[in-house]
């Protein structure tokens, strides 16, 4: 009888992974695009070491998010809407309007809505930092800026 060799599959703590910080131009990508992009690396799922237990131990953080990109008609038509939990209490905002007032949110809920519906999710969602501006005080984590999506 010839034995198999046995494969093993290596259970990677996020502990042990390392850390890294990603800087990404909303004003040079599309949101839906960059979202996904994001969202995958806050997983982990673009790294070898995946597991689905764990966070990916990356960083991401976001600039320009007041010039965040739509594609066609959607920067007029889309809207957002969220519910009070009263009868009646269902509020629609357009995202021209979220735009104006909250530029973060669009990029924030774009990508908390691709992460897991979990509390695992919840912990990926607070690696993510969104600024309306270029500046941004993460200079010193020599972020890695993502050209191309």
């Amino acid at each position: 009888m010839s034995s198999t060799p046995t494969q093993k599959t290596a259970h990677v703590k996020a502990a042990d992974v390392e850390e890294r910080w990603l800087l990404f131009d909303a004003s040079k990508h599309t949101l839906g695009r960059m979202a996904a992009r994001i969202a995958t690396s806050l997983i982990g799922k673009d790294r070898p070491t995946y597991t689905p237990s764990e966070h990916g131990n990356t960083h991401v953080v976001v600039i320009n998010s007041a010039q965040a990109k739509m594609t066609g008609t959607k920067g007029d038509d889309k809207e957002y809407q969220h519910y009070s939990g009263y009868p009646g209490g269902r509020k629609v905002v357009p995202a021209s309007r979220i735009r104006e007032v909250r530029p973060n949110d669009m990029v924030t809920l774009a990508v908390r809505r691709m992460l897991p519906k979990n509390r695992l999710g919840h912990r990926m969602l607070k690696n993510l930092t969104v600024y309306p501006t270029a500046e941004h005080p993460h200079s010193a984590q020599q972020p890695v800026i993502v050209e191309e999506l």
